[in-house]
């Protein structure tokens, strides 16, 4: 995980607001590394689960790509930090956990399987493994017209090699050995070939960072953003119903991500019963909603758990010990931020792409027989990658549940909440429209 401290910073420091004004990278590499700390900690000694938090990488691109175009970055955290005590009242009141048990076994399964296709997707693209076409047809293509030999993609398929023997001989610590020995093979090709950063010059160079030794190992942490957000201000600045439909997108995302996250993960612990909760979920589901506030509060932007926390469960971490482990690592990573610059992007691609075959495997616990729900079970699987966003791929897979479900003779069998979210996710989906006739 420790790659978002130096992917929150590119995504939200590189990014001017309404106001011209842009994050400072560093500070938000500090403030990211304290936010998922402090949650990480905090989850591992409240909810006692092995889930790691940090900035979600669906909110921060929707702030960065969106928000921000009409608000400031602290109008734009503190909506951030409404959002998250919303889904606290939610969690703390019981609603969370009824919407959640409200969801059919088969969704839960189908989203623990979109994700792990979502998240191999993520470490393929990063990769250079797949690369867009910027045509219209076909959209993606392999590697840089075709081609895979590319000295950062090559280092990839070391490292997935690597760690995909590793896993099969179940060697203890296979990601993190695996990560280790393809950095060095990347800063040695590196060190050989002067490959450099990708760019319009240079598309066969390192995604995001080249990798090379540091030239100092510990920084002192800015953390001058801490407090930095503004509550109200966007009310003022675009109007209520603006501002609301805004805090809507951003619950129906933090809410739907984490808990497709949560489900995911506990499947892969272990953890999960036949109908996919587990112990402690309305803790978690509460201090889930915490981590939106504290990262609203820092903006590093909102904290959530993250998926690739499969990878230490893939290593058998089944306690809250893990997460206190973890967070107290992320706290450390304040002060040696110059070391994260040294893994490639490419490398950390390849433990994705593990931990996305892991989370798949999943699929064996659904059952295909009634079409009605086989459907609405694709779509949630198939929309999540296709979309690149986990909350799209629950959306669409609640819909066409209720629809399909119900027009098949079985609305009966669906929970009046799950028509609800339903409705909701109908109106997420249609929030441009909506945005577009309201007064600015």
């Amino acid at each position: 995980m420790a790659y978002i401290v130096i992917l929150n910073p590119l995504i939200l420091g590189g990014t001017p607001d309404v106001s011209g004004h842009s994050l400072q990278g560093q500070q938000v590499a500090a403030v990211t590394a304290l936010s998922a700390g402090f949650m990480t900690v905090l989850f591992g000694l409240v909810a006692r689960l092995p889930f790691a938090f940090a900035a979600g990488l669906g909110i921060n691109s929707f702030l960065a790509v969106n928000v921000v175009k009409v608000l400031t970055w602290q109008e734009a955290m503190g909506l951030v930090v409404i959002n998250g005590l919303i889904i606290v009242l939610l969690a703390a009141t019981g609603l969370r956990r009824l919407i959640f048990n409200a969801v059919p076994p088969q969704l839960k399964t189908a989203i623990t399987v979109g994700i792990g296709l979502f998240i191999a997707f993520i470490g393929f693209v990063d990769s250079g493994f797949v690369r867009s076409t910027n045509l219209s047809s076909p959209p993606v293509q392999l590697g840089e017209a075709g081609s895979i030999a590319t000295v950062p993609t090559l280092v990839f398929l070391v490292a997935l090699v690597v760690m995909g023997v590793l896993m099969a001989r179940k060697v203890k610590g296979a990601l993190l050995i695996g990560i280790v020995v393809a950095t060095i093979v990347a800063i040695i090709a590196e060190a050989i070939f002067h490959v450099g950063a990708s760019g319009p010059k240079n598309a066969n160079g390192w995604n995001l960072t080249v990798p090379q030794l540091p030239t100092s190992l510990v920084s002192v942490p800015n953390l001058s953003l801490v407090g930095q957000f503004d509550l109200f201000g966007s009310f003022g600045r675009i109007g209520a119903l603006a501002a609301v439909m805004l805090i809507f997108t951003l619950v129906f995302t933090n809410f739907f991500d984490a808990m497709g996250s949560m489900t995911g993960l506990a499947r892969s612990a272990g953890l999960a019963k036949e109908d996919g909760t587990f112990p402690r979920l309305q803790s978690a589901l509460i201090v889930e909603g915490v981590g939106a506030v504290v990262g609203g509060g820092t903006s590093a932007s909102s904290n959530t758990v993250f998926v690739e926390s499969a990878s230490g469960i893939g290593e058998g971490a089944k306690t809250g010990f893990a997460s206190v482990v973890t967070g107290v690592l992320f706290l450390l990573a304040m002060f040696f931020t110059p070391l994260t610059q040294v893994v490639p992007l490419e490398v950390a691609a390849a433990a994705l792409v593990v931990v996305g075959a892991l989370m798949v495997v999943q699929i064996r616990h659904i059952d295909f027989h009634e079409f009605s729900s086989t459907l609405p079970v694709f779509l949630t699987i198939i929309v999540m990658p296709l979309t690149y966003s986990i909350a799209n791929g629950i959306g669409v897979g609640f819909i066409s549940w209720v629809l399909i479900r119900s027009l098949a003779g079985k609305a009966r069998e669906i929970s009046p909440l799950l028509w609800i979210v339903a409705a909701g996710f109908l109106v997420y989906f249609a929030r441009g429209p909506i945005e577009a006739v309201l007064p600015h």
